[in-house]
């Protein structure tokens, strides 16, 4: 059995919290110059021009790609075969968060209480999924997730004999509901199926899936590119001013559910979509 201690936990969270505000992932990069190509109209183009413009300037200067930095949300997949030492996971992994947002000098935007909204000063606690899989490492995923796009996000619980036009009128009316609202070109994830809670995870791990990478399940790619398209012909555009490129990417997770019901939901992120993993 391998030990880890969970400083290093700590050290590597707070590089991923700076990374991930900093520097957008490579395939996003591509996704929002591949769009100037896809963009027919001319204020589009110009404000998908505009937002090239910024991430050069946030990765050479380090300045956040957006001034909201997100509340913390990280995804650690543990090895059963490791043991953790130093201290409770859970609270290297917030003391990560705060060093991170404090050291970094990102906008700490997380309130300690839903009603009281007092902020806690450090952007934690951090929203937190464990899974356990097989080995010997820890696999960290840190996402910050702004909520001009978290607030657009929907949850839906179709009935079974809605089918999949029920999943695709329930995206779609996320979508227009969230217009310009939702800081388009927007990344959207999707979930369908489990239960009320587990829908609203996969949405959410789904935006984590690199754009351009499809379901293996033939139905979902499907389902994913035809969303895609007629999401793409709303006009909503870049910015929400009009144009081709509404969204950058749709990806769908399933899992099965229960008879009676059928959980959708969408998780809607702004062309900020900013997610670093690394492997301990």
């Amino acid at each position: 059995m391998r030990e880890l201690n969970v400083e290093k936990i700590t050290q590597a969270v707070k590089e991923m919290c700076i990374e991930a505000n900093h520097f957008l992932s490579p395939d996003m990069n591509e996704a929002i110059k591949d769009s100037m190509k896809k963009e027919e109209s001319e204020i589009g183009k110009k404000i998908l021009s505009q937002l090239e413009e910024n991430l050069k300037i946030a990765k050479e200067d380090m300045i956040p790609i957006c001034q909201d930095t997100g509340m913390a949300v990280v995804f650690l997949k543990i090895g059963q075969d490791v043991h953790l030492v130093g201290g409770s996971i859970t609270d290297a992994v917030n003391e990560g968060v705060k060093e991170g947002y404090t050291e970094g000098f990102l906008r700490k935007s997380v309130v300690n209480d839903p009603i009281i909204r007092e902020n806690t000063k450090d952007n934690t606690p951090a929203v937190i999924h464990y899974e356990m899989v097989e080995g010997e490492n820890v696999e960290i995923t840190v996402a910050p997730k702004g909520f001009g796009s978290e607030n657009m996000s929907k949850i839906y619980m179709l009935k079974p004999a809605e089918g999949i036009e029920g999943v695709k009128a329930a995206v779609l009316s996320a979508v227009k509901d969230a217009g310009p609202n939702a800081c388009p070109p927007m990344v959207l994830g999707v979930g369908i199926g489990g239960t009320f809670e587990k829908c609203a995870l996969l949405a959410k791990k789904a935006l984590l899936r690199p754009i351009g990478k499809h379901s293996e399940i033939a139905y979902v790619k499907d389902l994913e590119e035809e969303l895609l398209e007629k999401i793409n012909n709303l006009g909503i555009g870049p910015g929400g001013l009009g144009g081709k490129v509404t969204a950058l990417s749709v990806s769908v997770e399933t899992y099965p559910t229960h008879i009676a019901g059928m959980p959708v939901a969408v998780n809607i992120c702004c062309h900020v979509n900013r997610h670093v993993t690394r492997t301990l």
